[in-house]
């Protein structure tokens, strides 16, 4: 299997769900191939939960941050868009040079959600972990994206590439 696309950097990256409450945050492996849940962070006014951003892009030596940018099923930015556009702004400042880029997040919290259930976890216990879990889909259908090339999808299925 081949390594990421050459405009995308080799390295880390971080995924933050941003909501009104909490922040879930994912982080990949070097190579992009598996998105992973980090841990969630209180959404707070007073820049404490900006600077645990900042600080788990240093501690995990992220080459970009994305940012799930929650637009409604008609692919509009309402509201929570523009909450959520501003924030991205707020930590782009906090962690230059390193990238913050937006992603559509439209669904990752219900399709986070279904696999918690899928996997046993009650809607008490999913409170905990479901920011992190939306994280892990926005990372994963970033990487997917952007990182996996066609071929490396053929290698998962057996094809050989040659």
């Amino acid at each position: 299997m081949s390594g990421p696309v050459a405009s995308h950097p080799r390295g880390r990256r971080l995924a933050v769900d941003v909501g009104s409450v909490r922040i879930g945050v994912a982080t990949c492996d070097p190579d992009g191939m598996l998105a992973t849940p980090v841990e969630t962070v209180p959404r707070v006014g007073d820049g404490r939960d900006l600077r645990r951003l900042a600080d788990l892009v240093t501690e995990y030596d992220a080459v970009e941050v994305i940012v799930g940018l929650p637009r409604n099923l008609r692919g509009e930015h309402g509201p929570a868009a523009q909450a959520v556009t501003a924030f991205a702004d707020s930590l782009r400042t906090r962690v230059d040079p390193v990238p913050v880029t937006m992603h559509d997040e439209r669904m990752t919290t219900a399709v986070a959600g279904r696999a918690l259930r899928a996997g046993g976890r009650t809607s008490r216990q999913q409170r905990a972990i479901i920011d992190q879990a939306a994280a892990v889909e926005i990372l994963q259908s970033w990487l997917d994206q952007h990182l996996r090339r066609p071929h490396d999808r053929d290698d998962l299925t057996g094809t050989v590439d040659r």
